[in-house]
């Protein structure tokens, strides 16, 4: 009888080992890959589902009876000629209007207020911790208190625009008319700026402190610091930054619906409020659907290009 040596039999176990290995990673990100699915996913194709279909008030218990509509809800919601389809575009419009101008400020802002933070002085560490509040603060907190500050009579903004400043003339309405677009734009960027603040501080961590040490000896400026050495470091970081600002505000519904109802003005009209108002203020949930895939579809578009635009300026950089 031929004997089997002691590593001959032992062959096998390296390679069990590292199956092991490898799939243990897998197999501690499936309960949030589960998770992701049914938070996720799952909702999304009964949206993209329910597109498709005639669904209003009438069909709610059991909205898989409802009649199947094609792309007619697509249909409506498309046609720019008719008021269903005017009025989504012009919120459209409201709500590219607003998310540029929200991004820009909260980077700016936050820009600015990282590199002050760079120097050392005493109380830094205080001013850097109240910078962070808003960001901390929890939305239906913040905003509700950005409420009262807008009331027309007694709120804080009148008060000290009106009454203390005299920059006005009588007192502004700024929860309705043209002045509430001013008044969500100023709650988006107090409550954003922060964010950028926070991610583009830590960006300035990684830039060596020697690269201003020589531009310093060369004679460079704070302004040609910044242009030539901060920005250009802070690149890879800003690409990311600007990118998650855009979407968060782009998608924001907590913001406008805690600071105007269920009904927001003409001039704040931003999509997702849109979307909510076709959904559940008129009961038409395909057409709010609709809407809703319409919207995923251009942000995965806007997300593509840019992200396809910063790469090829990231290599160009790099050649």
């Amino acid at each position: 009888m031929r004997e089997t040596s002691p590593g001959a039999a032992r062959e096998p176990r390296p390679r069990t080992g590292r199956i092991r290995r490898i799939g243990l990673p897998y197999l501690l990100l499936l309960p949030a890959l589960l998770l992701e699915l049914l938070v996720h996913l799952v909702p999304m194709v009964i949206g993209i589902v329910m597109s498709f279909k005639e669904l209003t008030q009438f069909y709610i218990r059991d909205w898989g009876t409802a009649p199947w509509s094609g792309l007619g809800n697509y249909k409506v919601s498309v046609d720019f000629d008719a008021p269903v389809g005017e009025a989504l575009l012009h919120s459209f419009f409201v709500t590219v209007g607003f998310t540029l101008l929200s991004v820009a400020l909260c980077w700016l802002i936050g820009t600015a207020a990282a590199i002050y933070m760079q120097d050392t002085f005493r109380g830094r560490g205080l001013l850097r911790a109240l910078f962070l509040v808003p960001y901390a603060l929890p939305v239906y907190t913040a905003v509700i208190t950005w409420v009262f500050m807008f009331q027309h009579d007694n709120g804080l903004v009148n008060h000290v625009l009106h009454d203390q400043l005299h920059l006005t003339d009588r007192p502004s309405f700024w929860l309705i008319g043209d002045n509430s677009f001013y008044a969500l734009l100023t709650v988006s960027v107090w409550k954003g700026w922060p964010f950028a603040f926070l991610i583009v501080m830590a960006g300035l961590q990684n830039i060596p402190k020697e690269l201003y040490e020589a531009a310093a000896l060369d004679g460079a400026g704070i302004w040609q610091q910044v242009r030539r050495i901060t920005l250009p470091s802070l690149r890879p970081v800003n690409q990311v930054l600007v990118l998650v600002l855009f979407l968060w505000t782009f998608n924001d519904f907590n913001t406008p619906y805690v600071l105007f109802g269920k009904a927001a003005p003409e001039s704040a009209d931003l999509i997702s409020v849109h979307i909510y108002q076709a959904s559940f203020v008129t009961w038409n949930f395909g057409t709010g659907s609709a809407m809703s895939v319409l919207l995923l579809l251009f942000l995965l578009v806007v997300t593509g290009v840019y992200l396809l635009f910063t790469s090829r300026g990231r290599r160009a950089a790099d050649a």
